[in-house]
């Protein structure tokens, strides 16, 4: 399941079911050879893209630091930006032999804010 991205990405709906497919299919040939290919889909996280999209909303807005990254985490159902390390860690178990019998997966990283049930 595709989810539909945020104003500021740059792929389309399109080309993210494209790549989703792709992958899925990939996922299906290469499985036998012990071979696993999923797709992480990160909401927002605190880095440098989300303190750099604080400071332009402050900049246009002419609101203050605390009002713009409460507003990025508010729109977050978790309440907050994933940590870096949060993003790092499902990689690492996505790449690990616990994780060998995952294949042509889609892992929501996003702090609950997907609205879908797949």
């Amino acid at each position: 399941m595709v989810k539909t991205p945020h104003p500021y990405m740059t792929l389309s709906v399109g080309a993210r079911a494209g790549l989703t497919g792709v992958v899925k299919a990939l996922s299906k040939e290469v499985a036998a050879d012990n071979v696993t290919i999923n797709n992480l889909l990160p909401e927002r996280f605190d880095t440098d893209r989300q303190r750099q999209m604080a400071e332009l909303a402050m900049a246009a807005r002419g609101i203050s630091w605390d009002e713009a990254r409460a507003e990025q985490a508010a729109s977050i159902a978790a309440g907050r930006l994933g940590e870096p390390h949060e993003l790092g860690d499902a990689c690492a178990y996505l790449c690990s032999a616990q994780a060998g019998y995952v294949s042509g997966q889609n892992l929501q990283l996003d702090g609950g804010s997907y609205g879908g049930i797949f």
